[in-house]
């Protein structure tokens, strides 16, 4: 197989960030990351140019390190700047939220300080469900939804999101960032087994300077701040050059 080669097929999905088509190798599928910019279930709309190119050089060097440390994933290699050629995964309909800092919805819907660092590496599911507003789920409302086949599953995905957390937290900190909470996604490969899947980029990730505070992420976006795409390359120049 020559990756360079390889062309869009079929479209299979397009959501807010990006589009995944089929390729010839039915185990192998292309994303393409999109410049659209959504926030609050899609109420916010905007777009950005250079975004997708962004997402998919941060995605694609988070990928790779993280498959060095033994996280399985479901990145294959990076093909240009807006297209990433990864496996095929069967989508587990559970946002995976990972928080190390109150900030946001936490803070909004629980009364915790904005800010406050928490005592433990919270993990908390969400419904992937858009027209539902993406609701908490337990684990008994996902065995009753069927998103997963037993509570061992759970307990695998809670135990992958923290040790991803651990790496990336680490892995930031060299780079003077704070990783503040992420969104993680997750699938089974032809196999059967759980990969890591999506994109790991500052659309779903709250990343701040370590030093000044200052949002590095789409919180840029939500809150009407500007310099998106200036704060993105931030986060880029700082992990090409560690």
């Amino acid at each position: 197989m020559a990756a360079d080669t390889l062309v869009k097929q079929s479209l299979v999905y397009e959501g807010k960030a990006k589009k995944i088509w089929t390729t010839e190798y039915p185990d192998l599928y292309i994303s393409e990351f999109k410049d659209d910019l959504t926030a609050f279930n899609g109420e916010k709309k905007s777009s950005e140019e250079g975004k997708g190119a962004l997402n998919n050089e941060i995605s694609t060097e988070l990928f790779k390190y993280l498959n060095e440390k033994g996280i399985p994933t479901h990145f294959v290699e990076m093909l240009d700047k807006n297209h990433m050629l990864h496996k095929k995964a069967e989508v587990i309909y559970i946002e995976v939220i990972v928080r190390n800092i109150a900030t946001g919805s936490l803070s909004r819907n629980l009364g915790i300080k904005d800010k406050t660092v928490l005592p433990f590496t919270l993990v908390e599911f969400d419904y992937k469900n858009d027209e539902l507003g993406d609701p908490k789920l337990n684990d008994q409302h996902c065995l009753i939804l069927n998103l997963i086949n037993d509570t061992s599953e759970l307990d695998y995905i809670r135990y992958m999101a923290r040790r991803i957390n651990t790496i990336l937290t680490d892995f930031y900190a060299e780079l003077d960032i704070t990783v503040v909470d992420f969104k993680l996604e997750f699938g089974r490969d032809s196999n059967g087994n759980i990969i890591l899947i999506d994109e790991l980029s500052p659309d779903n990730f709250r990343l701040w300077d370590t030093k000044t505070n200052e949002k590095l992420d789409k919180d840029r976006f939500r809150e009407g701040l500007g310099g998106l795409t200036e704060a993105y390359k931030v986060v880029l120049d700082r992990i090409k050059n560690r």
